[in-house]
């Protein structure tokens, strides 16, 4: 089992394995035939009041990792789903549309199923 986490502009390959969009809002200027997602899995994102109070300011990155997991931990179908996939998949990719690749949802959704 392998999660591996990506830009979701960034072109696909066939090492991704299973493309998973972990974003609440479709990123913007994708296609869904260029994104090549296998699941847009929406409703593991965080909700919009702590994705909108945290606004990716790295300054806040501790307290959203915390306030995140929190989510995670009562949001259990959409991560029973998640570990049912990465459990059938020998790679996952985890898809995110943010610029900050060390500051983002799926690299706390990453660290919270491993």
């Amino acid at each position: 089992m392998r999660i591996v986490i990506k830009r979701v502009y960034e072109k696909p390959t066939p090492s991704d394995g299973a493309r998973i969009l972990v974003d609440r809002l479709w990123p913007r200027g994708v296609s869904k035939e260029r994104a090549k997602l296998d699941l847009w899995l929406k409703d593991i994102a965080p909700s919009t009041e702590l994705r909108e109070w945290f606004g990716h300011d790295p300054e806040k990155w501790v307290e959203f990792q915390k306030k995140y997991k929190i989510e995670l931990a009562e949001n259990k179908e959409p991560v029973a789903g998640l570990q049912k996939i990465v459990k059938q998949n020998k790679t996952v990719t985890l898809l995110y549309a943010a610029k900050d690749e060390e500051h983002n949802e799926a690299v706390v959704i990453k660290n919270f199923m491993l």
